[in-house]
Protein backbone atom coordinates (compact mmCIF):
# COMPACT_ATOMS: atom_id res chain seq x y z
CA UNK A 1 0.00 0.00 0.00
CA UNK A 2 2.81 2.41 0.90
CA UNK A 3 4.52 1.82 -2.47
CA UNK A 4 1.22 2.43 -4.27
CA UNK A 5 0.56 5.67 -2.39
CA UNK A 6 4.12 6.81 -3.03
CA UNK A 7 3.89 6.02 -6.76
CA UNK A 8 0.58 7.83 -7.08
CA UNK A 9 1.84 10.84 -5.21
CA UNK A 10 4.96 11.14 -7.30
CA UNK A 11 2.85 11.95 -10.29
CA UNK A 12 0.28 14.11 -8.68
CA UNK A 13 2.33 17.26 -8.77
CA UNK A 14 2.52 16.80 -12.49
CA UNK A 15 -1.19 16.94 -12.95
CA UNK A 16 -2.41 20.46 -11.23
CA UNK A 17 -7.04 24.50 -10.13
CA UNK A 18 -5.41 27.62 -10.50
CA UNK A 19 -6.06 31.20 -9.63
CA UNK A 20 -7.27 32.45 -13.01
CA UNK A 21 -5.41 35.32 -14.58
CA UNK A 22 -7.14 37.33 -17.29
CA UNK A 23 -5.43 37.42 -20.67
CA UNK A 24 -5.26 40.60 -22.67
CA UNK A 25 -6.96 41.14 -26.03
CA UNK A 26 -3.51 41.00 -27.63
CA UNK A 27 -3.11 37.38 -26.57
CA UNK A 28 -5.59 35.98 -29.06
CA UNK A 29 -6.87 36.62 -32.53
CA UNK A 30 -10.47 37.64 -32.96
CA UNK A 31 -11.29 38.68 -29.40
CA UNK A 32 -11.59 36.98 -26.07
CA UNK A 33 -13.09 33.60 -26.87
CA UNK A 34 -9.74 31.79 -27.08
CA UNK A 35 -8.45 33.30 -23.84
CA UNK A 36 -11.72 32.52 -22.06
CA UNK A 37 -11.55 28.94 -23.32
CA UNK A 38 -8.00 28.68 -22.04
CA UNK A 39 -8.94 29.95 -18.59
CA UNK A 40 -11.81 27.44 -18.46
CA UNK A 41 -9.67 24.55 -19.75
CA UNK A 42 -6.77 25.06 -17.36
CA UNK A 43 -9.16 25.56 -14.44
CA UNK A 44 -10.97 22.33 -15.37
CA UNK A 45 -7.62 20.53 -15.60
CA UNK A 46 -6.62 21.57 -12.08
CA UNK A 47 -9.98 21.25 -10.35
CA UNK A 48 -10.84 17.91 -11.95
CA UNK A 49 -7.64 16.48 -10.53
CA UNK A 50 -8.27 18.04 -7.12
CA UNK A 51 -11.90 16.86 -7.09
CA UNK A 52 -11.14 13.29 -8.36
CA UNK A 53 -13.11 13.81 -11.60
CA UNK A 54 -11.29 11.36 -13.88
CA UNK A 55 -13.66 11.86 -16.82
CA UNK A 56 -13.11 15.62 -17.01
CA UNK A 57 -9.38 15.28 -16.36
CA UNK A 58 -9.00 12.75 -19.19
CA UNK A 59 -11.07 14.85 -21.61
CA UNK A 60 -8.74 17.81 -21.10
CA UNK A 61 -5.69 15.94 -22.41
CA UNK A 62 -4.48 15.12 -25.89
CA UNK A 63 -4.45 11.38 -26.56
CA UNK A 64 -0.65 11.57 -27.02
CA UNK A 65 0.01 13.70 -23.92
CA UNK A 66 3.18 13.12 -21.90
CA UNK A 67 3.49 13.32 -18.14
CA UNK A 68 6.81 13.30 -16.30
CA UNK A 69 6.38 12.84 -12.57
CA UNK A 70 8.66 14.67 -10.12
CA UNK A 71 10.69 11.49 -9.45
CA UNK A 72 11.32 11.00 -13.17
CA UNK A 73 8.71 8.44 -14.22
CA UNK A 74 7.49 9.16 -17.75
CA UNK A 75 4.07 8.22 -19.13
CA UNK A 76 3.18 8.62 -22.79
CA UNK A 77 -0.44 8.80 -23.89
CA UNK A 78 -3.54 9.68 -21.93
CA UNK A 79 -4.27 5.99 -21.28
CA UNK A 80 -0.88 5.50 -19.60
CA UNK A 81 -1.30 8.71 -17.61
CA UNK A 82 -4.75 7.69 -16.40
CA UNK A 83 -3.43 4.26 -15.42
CA UNK A 84 -0.60 5.86 -13.43
CA UNK A 85 -3.08 8.15 -11.66
CA UNK A 86 -5.78 5.50 -11.13
CA UNK A 87 -5.22 5.31 -7.36
CA UNK A 88 -5.57 9.06 -6.99
CA UNK A 89 -8.98 9.06 -8.63
CA UNK A 90 -10.26 5.96 -6.81
CA UNK A 91 -8.78 6.42 -3.30
CA UNK A 92 -9.97 10.05 -3.07
CA UNK A 93 -7.89 10.92 -0.03
CA UNK A 94 -5.12 13.17 -1.32
CA UNK A 95 -5.20 16.92 -0.82
CA UNK A 96 -4.04 18.78 -3.92
CA UNK A 97 -3.20 22.49 -3.84
CA UNK A 98 -1.34 24.82 -6.15
CA UNK A 99 -0.30 28.39 -6.74
CA UNK A 100 0.13 29.75 -10.23
CA UNK A 101 3.54 31.34 -10.66
CA UNK A 102 3.65 32.16 -14.36
CA UNK A 103 1.62 31.80 -17.53
CA UNK A 104 2.21 32.46 -21.21
CA UNK A 105 -0.42 32.21 -23.93
CA UNK A 106 0.53 32.37 -27.60
CA UNK A 107 -2.75 33.36 -29.22
CA UNK A 108 -4.90 30.37 -30.09
CA UNK A 109 -1.88 28.11 -30.56
CA UNK A 110 -0.11 27.14 -27.37
CA UNK A 111 0.20 28.03 -23.70
CA UNK A 112 1.93 26.96 -20.54
CA UNK A 113 1.44 27.51 -16.84
CA UNK A 114 3.98 27.09 -14.06
CA UNK A 115 2.72 26.04 -10.62
CA UNK A 116 4.06 25.54 -7.13
CA UNK A 117 2.01 22.48 -6.18
CA UNK A 118 1.59 20.30 -3.11
CA UNK A 119 0.14 16.81 -2.85
CA UNK A 120 -0.58 15.48 0.61
CA UNK A 121 -1.99 12.23 1.96
CA UNK A 122 -2.41 12.99 5.68
CA UNK A 123 -3.34 9.44 6.69
CA UNK A 124 0.13 8.14 5.77
CA UNK A 125 2.14 11.31 6.40
CA UNK A 126 2.92 11.83 2.73
CA UNK A 127 3.82 15.32 1.52
CA UNK A 128 5.19 16.27 -1.88
CA UNK A 129 5.86 19.74 -3.21
CA UNK A 130 6.89 20.26 -6.81
CA UNK A 131 7.44 22.96 -9.36
CA UNK A 132 5.22 21.86 -12.22
CA UNK A 133 4.82 23.16 -15.77
CA UNK A 134 1.80 22.21 -17.87
CA UNK A 135 1.76 22.89 -21.63
CA UNK A 136 -1.37 23.15 -23.75
CA UNK A 137 -2.24 23.33 -27.45
CA UNK A 138 -5.38 24.67 -29.08
CA UNK A 139 -6.86 22.15 -31.53
CA UNK A 140 -10.31 21.77 -33.06
CA UNK A 141 -11.68 24.66 -31.01
CA UNK A 142 -10.44 23.57 -27.58
CA UNK A 143 -7.37 23.60 -25.35
CA UNK A 144 -5.75 20.27 -24.49
CA UNK A 145 -2.93 19.43 -22.11
CA UNK A 146 -0.02 17.90 -24.02
CA UNK A 147 2.85 17.88 -21.52
CA UNK A 148 3.36 18.24 -17.82
CA UNK A 149 6.57 17.90 -15.91
CA UNK A 150 7.22 18.21 -12.21
CA UNK A 151 10.47 19.05 -10.44
CA UNK A 152 10.56 17.70 -6.89
CA UNK A 153 11.13 20.39 -4.26
CA UNK A 154 10.14 18.59 -1.02
CA UNK A 155 9.25 15.02 -0.11
CA UNK A 156 8.13 13.54 3.23
CA UNK A 157 6.96 9.93 3.26
CA UNK A 158 5.88 9.68 6.91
Amino acid sequence: MRKRVFAIALGIAAALAVVPVAASANDRPGGGSCAKKFDAAQRADMTSFRDYDATTFRAGHDRNAVSIFPQGQRFVGVDAIMTALHGHFTDKEAVWSWTELNRRVDGCRSAFIEYDASYDIPRVGFHQRALTVVSYIFEHGKWLGVMDQGTLLELTTG
